[in-house]
């Protein structure tokens, strides 16, 4: 008795609609308003769209039992054994589920190909043939790197070919002004470091133009600046562009001379350059390397200049005070030690805080006080939870303390002993600052793997005689993921996803949505009501911060490839960096009527 003839339209239309959802409406749409809402649609109709292709050829093929089982087979193998020969940046892509996502839909397409292609063969030359053509589709995906997640997507490259941090160790030839200092601890005096002049850098007196992580109050707010909006007639105007290593490190600004954090090979950097030419200045290193698959290579803190000094944080938790005008080691320690915080998966991140006379710094949720002069711990403290975000300070109720939010909530901790003084509960995994509001109100914010979980106002009072936390409103109008947003004349601008939204801080109330950025950063010239956003992409946009409507003035390009780090405006010289390269622009000052 013959066998009935395989049920093949199911298959090919299933595989159809799967190449057109995965691969086609990407390709035709890569940028614009569609792009990211497409790339949900792709994995996921890729994911459905194999699973549709399984159970079709399972159930409603009408192949041999045998060939059906074999197939399955052929696939589970071929992605039990293709894991031994990916790039590690596959291996821990999408929380370790990249090789899935993306050669699961390949090899179910294969399957089609081949069923189509080889069903009137032979028993033996069809399953040498189903052997090859599905493990092929698998094993492709060992020729293959990924530079992390971009876009809602993964940006892949051949296996072979040279990451950017690769060409800029081949190329060479960019020795730092000073040579590398002594390896031996210096034990400096804050006020000599302050009053002995250099040749190299301006002094320590001079006006600090960017002290840190998005400015003097970390609100990446620029007061007092007006720039021309026409970029037509008055663009940006390129200063110098230069190769850099990777990390998602801002930068610090002090006169001429501007200091961040990089990886260059197995040395983490921190290095200073100059600001008129982008020459490197000094470097200093650290004899590791994190890297994750997501976020690739490199630190992701900010330095903090404070006095004559630089204080750092490294990824894996590397705390140095470094001679800010020579980058000669003062004090170092291990935070992640002294707290005993374990490396979380994005490593650390906190910024530096320096108050008065002690830095404390966060390692996942705990924070730790430094005397600043000696590196002595002065205290610990620990809030509920993880953390991607740095120490906050503010001064509510007459008192200064210091803000954290943690994986429980939002945290406050005095600053003479790291006491708990109040708490709030918004569970998630915070990555961005908190903003403080007049008359003493807080916005926080949390997160969780998928993105942002919204914006909550907070009413706090007390004092000595304790605190009290009011929940205003919760708010899913803002939802920031680890792009922070901005206070202006009541309402809070920033990304919602990866789409800018504006809400206000009355009620919480959306008021626009619009403009695509992707995962970017922005800033505030309030004098201006003027956002400056760069985008995931690498651009430079001006976009009106009123809550009438969303309206865009302005865009150029600035950098090439994916861009999380903060922008810096110091004066009229804009700074702007990412994993590969660093560029600094001088903006045209607008003619303010007296």
């Amino acid at each position: 008795m013959s066998r009935p003839p395989l049920r093949l339209l199911p298959g090919i239309v299933l595989a159809a609609l799967l190449v057109a959802l995965r691969y086609v409406l990407p390709f035709i749409f890569p940028d614009g308003e569609l792009r990211d809402s497409l790339q949900g649609v792709a994995v996921i109709g890729g994911m459905a769209g194999a699973l549709m292709i399984a159970l079709w050829w399972l159930f409603l093929s009408r192949a041999a039992w045998s060939d059906r089982l074999s197939a399955i087979a052929v696939m589970a193998a071929a992605l039990f054994a293709t894991r031994f020969f990916l790039h590690p940046s596959i291996v821990g892509g999408m929380m370790g589920f990249m090789l899935y996502v993306y050669a699961i839909p390949v090899m179910t397409i294969a399957l089609v190909v081949w069923a189509v292609t080889f069903h009137a063969s032979s028993p033996g030359r069809r399953r040498v043939a189903m052997i090859v053509i599905i493990s092929t589709a698998g094993a492709a995906w060992a020729l293959v790197r990924s530079e992390g997640v971009i876009a809602g997507g993964s940006d892949l490259h051949w296996r072979w070919s040279m990451t950017p941090e690769e060409r800029l160790l081949a190329e060479g030839g960019d020795a730092p002004e000073l040579p590398p200092p002594a390896a031996a601890t210096v034990e400096i005096p804050e006020a000599a470091v302050a009053s002995t002049p250099s040749p190299v850098a301006p002094p320590a007196t001079a006006r600090v133009d960017w002290p840190g992580f998005r400015g003097p109050r970390r609100d990446s707010v620029i007061r007092g600046v007006q720039i021309e909006t026409d970029w037509v007639t008055s663009p940006p105007q390129q200063l110098w562009r230069r190769a850099i290593g990777p990390g998602w490190s801002s930068l610090a600004v002090r006169g001429d001379i501007l200091y961040t954090q990089e990886q260059r090979g197995d040395d983490e950097l921190v290095a200073a350059y100059r600001v008129s030419t982008g020459a490197p200045v000094w470097r200093h290193k650290d004899p590791v390397r994190f890297y994750e698959s997501n976020g690739g290579a490199g630190p992701r803190a900010t330095p903090t200049l404070s006095g004559g000094r630089l204080y750092s944080l490294g990824a894996t938790g590397i705390v140095n005070a470094l001679d800010a005008r020579t980058g000669a080691v003062i004090w170092t320690r291990d935070a992640a030690t002294d707290t005993g915080a374990k490396l979380p998966g994005w490593g650390f991140t906190g910024s530096p805080l320096v108050v008065a006379d002690t830095v404390v710094v966060a390692t996942s949720g705990r924070l730790v006080a430094y005397d600043k002069s000696t590196g002595q711990p002065r205290w610990t403290a620990q809030t509920k939870g993880g953390s991607y975000s740095s120490p906050h300070l503010a001064t509510i109720g007459g008192v200064p303390q210091i803000v954290m939010l943690s994986g429980f909530g939002a945290s406050s901790v005095s600053l003479a002993d790291g006491a708990v003084l109040w708490e709030n509960a918004f569970e998630g995994t915070p990555i961005v600052q908190p903003v403080l509001l007049s008359g003493g109100d807080l916005l926080i914010s949390s997160a969780d793997a998928m993105g942002g979980l919204g914006v909550r106002r907070l009413t706090v009072s007390g004092g000595a005689s304790g605190w009290t936390v009011e929940e205003r409103w919760t708010s899913k109008g803002l939802k920031p993921y680890f792009n922070d947003y901005v206070v202006n004349d009541g309402h809070a601008f920033g990304f919602d996803g990866r789409i800018l939204s504006c809400i206000s801080l009355e009620d919480g109330a959306k008021k626009w949505k619009g403009g695509r950025y992707g995962q970017g950063q922005l800033m505030l010239l309030p004098d201006q009501d003027l956002l400056l956003v760069l985008s995931e992409d690498g651009e430079l946009a001006l976009v009106s911060a009123k809550p009438d409507e969303y309206k865009e003035l302005a865009k150029v390009p600035a950098l090439n490839g994916k861009t999380w780090n903060h922008p810096v405006l110091a004066g009229d010289i804009l700074l702007v960096r990412n994993g590969e390269e660093m560029v600094a622009f001088r903006l045209t000052l607008a003619r303010v009527a007296q």
